[in-house]
């Protein structure tokens, strides 16, 4: 491909400013490229339900749910925790409200690629031994994990 000639401000041929802006060119088309290539790996990742204690003390339980999504992000997947989401939206007083929410993160959980489970040392909850089962019924692969241990990814 034939190079276009670089002219300066008066219309004259500038080989030095087109080399110059050349070589700026494929810099940032290099470093498109590479935001490009990182964006595509983040989108890329393999999706992992984040199954952890939610009822009782919300905020601890809350606070606990973010320190495991942090450590799915660090060991290179992407964290889907319906529970962080859902009771922001829905009321969870609500019967109605409730089972929706439930069923919208079974959905969610369908379309994941592994389940990760979360124990706090106090055993499961009924939310999310419903999610284990969901999990065992579609087949998905469970990993079992101790809050104390992934302490220390935070």
């Amino acid at each position: 491909r034939k190079a276009m000639a670089y002219k300066n401000h008066e219309g004259y041929a500038d080989p030095t400013a087109g080399q110059a802006m050349g070589r700026i060119m494929r810099e940032y088309r290099a470093q498109r490229r590479d935001a490009w290539k990182r964006q595509y790996e983040l989108r890329s990742r393999p999706k992992v339900y984040v199954v952890s204690r939610y009822a009782g003390d919300i905020e601890k339980h809350v606070a606990a749910a973010v320190r495991c999504c942090r450590y799915v992000i660090r060991k290179g997947f992407m964290p889907v925790t319906s529970h962080l989401m859902y009771p922001a939206i829905l009321r969870d007083d609500i019967p109605e409200e409730r089972v929706m929410g439930t069923q919208f993160g079974l959905a969610l959980l369908a379309v994941c690629d592994e389940v990760w489970v979360f124990d706090d040392g106090t055993g499961m909850s009924d939310g999310m031994a419903a999610e284990e089962s969901e999990a065992r019924r579609l087949g998905k692969p469970i990993q079992y994990y101790s809050l104390e241990v992934i302490e220390g990814w935070t």
